[in-house]
């Protein structure tokens, strides 16, 4: 079971519905057609982590977006979320009409900040992204095609969104691949003023896997050192 921060607590979101094509800019560099209605995926809860780690066969691409948690219909945070893509197996299969997940879903796909809470205007709200100290992408909800509330609005015509559910709103220009050692750093702003903010460091998904399992074992109480 993966779960976020919100508030110094851990929530449990059962799914992460995402949106693609959200932003003009973005859909003219990958030379996609302008949908009519939202384009909206979902990815499982499996997919959430806070670690940014690379698969060791597919190349890797990163997408910035502004992420909402949802409780009680309505959204009740903000964070900064990466939109993981395997792009070459998503166009082999966008070719082929088939669905995503394998290019979308994939375990670790989601990497999330923490949330903060948020009630305000979301049209104020804009992200920026930096890889290696390089700015890559900037954006603002009123860039988006669709705002937060009626992609919320449209999620919810067809779908039940939980308690601390999470909602991801699209992505601008300046997607990019992910390598390893690489440094991200993305912010969350409501006007001028910092929300939220995050920083990666890419690692390999075997040494994460390694990571993950010492951690695991030196915080259980029986592996804990005791002073004497």
């Amino acid at each position: 079971m993966k779960t976020i921060l919100f508030e110094h607590k851990r929530v449990f979101p059962s799914k992460v519905v995402c949106v693609a094509r959200n932003y003009l800019e973005h859909i003219k560099e990958l030379g996609n057609a302008l949908p009519e209605q939202a384009v909206i995926f979902i990815k499982p809860n499996s997919a959430v982590t806070d670690v940014l780690t690379l698969p060791e066969q597919d190349a890797v691409g990163y997408e910035g977006e502004i992420c909402f948690l949802i409780r009680d219909h309505a959204f009740c945070g903000v964070g900064f979320g990466l939109d993981l893509t395997k792009r070459e197996i998503q166009t082999e299969l966008k070719a082929k009409g088939l669905p995503w997940e394998r290019a979308k879903a994939f375990n670790g796909s989601t990497v999330l900040s923490s949330f903060v809470p948020f009630s305000g205007d979301t049209g104020k709200l804009s992200l920026c992204l930096m890889v290696n100290g390089q700015v890559v992408q900037r954006g603002s909800v009123k860039e988006m095609i669709r705002s937060p509330e009626m992609l919320l609005a449209t999620a919810r015509d067809f779908l039940t969104m939980e308690d601390n559910d999470v909602l991801m709103t699209g992505t601008p220009e300046g997607v990019g691949s992910v390598a390893i050692g690489d440094e991200f750093h993305g912010q969350v702003f409501d006007d001028q003023t910092l929300l939220v903010e995050a920083k990666w460091r890419v690692l390999s998904w075997g040494f994460a896997l390694i990571l993950t399992s010492l951690v695991s074992r030196l915080s259980h109480p029986h592996n804990r050192l005791a002073c004497h």
